[in-house]
């Protein structure tokens, strides 16, 4: 058994190595702002996807030397990689900034607002907000109780409506009565109560974009964001509109069309949030505490309390809203209801064939394979 001032004198010597590394990051990142700048002033892009996989393959190829597998590898250097594109991106805001345009976001002291009002400066735009529940965390330009109070709509180059699902309609209804000619762009979660409006706007020949961003305001800025585009006319010229907008190194947008959008987020939100609701409100049923569950809980099951808390610990008000103002949520509750009847039927048969059979499908739906 190793005696305790050796062991001291190991850790003595791995805190050394520790500094050292810390003293290789900082050059490193020192280099990475280097890079962000001639990027910036070149216009070029901060994410270089092939140079990012050459550094992951060096780093797999060294795992074995290290004496640990592949995949610790490639976590270290993906969130190296992480550090250097928010360096790089960093040091470039003053250059985007001199090609930024101006946003309104009617709405910015909300979650997903306050998220807007921190990312879209980073993107090199100037943020104003208009909001009666305040004016947001993240510093801005200009800040106003009221949409009324905002003069001059013409001086935005976009006017961003982030407020919750059911006063969507008459916010935007409000922003299009002034005919604003910069695009309008929404970011509600459901779409189907929006075409009135939205047919009004294109009366109007008001622009509109509808967007959905598919993650919650705790999302880093240096992570993937997806953005899904649902369109209403040609795919390209949509996309080129709200790309100038979200002109970042992390951001995908995956444009879909109107119609197609609702049926789509019934599954992938509806059903998703249902899932942890239906755990969570039968853990309440259990007469277990949380504690005794926790103690003794599977890896399983603690991956489920983590889904399930990502909802739980949200406004409820927004997820009832997303449940009830989507037309599709009767073919979800169809289907979870029937899904569920299987296979309590199954098991309470003994029929060990059919359960199998629904796994190998269910398994197919989720993975395609």
């Amino acid at each position: 058994m190793a005696s305790q001032p050796h062991i001291d004198e190991l850790r003595a010597a791995i805190t050394a190595i520790d500094e050292s590394l810390l003293d290789l990051l900082r050059r490193r990142m020192e280099l990475a702002g280097d890079v962000g700048r001639v990027k910036a002033e070149a216009g070029l892009p901060v994410v270089a996807r092939d140079v990012e996989e050459r550094v992951l393959s060096r780093a797999r190829q060294h795992a074995d030397a290290c004496g640990v597998s592949e995949d610790v590898m490639v976590a270290i250097f993906q969130a190296i990689m992480r550090g250097s594109v928010e360096r790089q991106h960093r040091v470039g805001v003053h250059r985007r900034r001199q090609r930024g345009g101006r946003v309104l976001i009617v709405g910015g002291a909300g979650a997903m607002g306050h998220w807007l009002s921190s990312f879209l400066p980073l993107v090199g735009h100037r943020v104003d907000v208009a909001d009666p529940a305040g004016a947001p965390a993240a510093p801005v330009e200009r800040y106003c109780a009221r949409l009324d109070e905002v003069d001059d709509l013409a001086a935005y180059d976009f006017i961003v409506v982030a407020v919750p699902l059911a006063v969507t309609p008459s916010v935007l209804a409000e922003v299009v009565a002034r005919r604003p000619p910069g695009l309008v762009v929404e970011i509600a979660s459901i779409k189907s109560h929006l075409a009135p409006v939205l047919e009004q706007a294109d009366r109007s020949q008001v622009r509109v974009s509808a967007l959905h961003p598919m993650f919650g305001p705790g999302k880093s800025p240096y992570e993937p964001l997806t953005f899904v585009l649902a369109c209403r006319e040609d795919v390209e010229r949509e996309r080129q509109r709200v790309e100038t907008l979200l002109r970042h190194p992390y951001t995908e947008v995956i444009a879909i069309p109107f119609d197609h959008h609702d049926r789509l987020m019934g599954w992938l939100l509806g059903l998703a949030h249902l899932t942890s609701m239906v755990f969570g409100a039968a853990l309440a049923g259990s007469g277990l505490t949380a504690h005794e569950l926790r103690e003794c809980a599977s890896t399983t099951f603690l991956r489920q309390v983590a889904t399930a808390m990502s909802v739980l610990s949200e406004d409820p008000a927004l997820y009832f809203d997303i449940q009830r103002l989507n037309p599709h949520r009767v073919a979800v509750y169809r289907a979870t209801r029937a899904a569920l009847e299987q296979l309590v039927g199954q098991v309470e048969a003994g029929d060990a064939d059919g359960f199998c059979s629904t796994l190998a499908s269910a398994r197919h739906a989720v993975s395609g394979d």
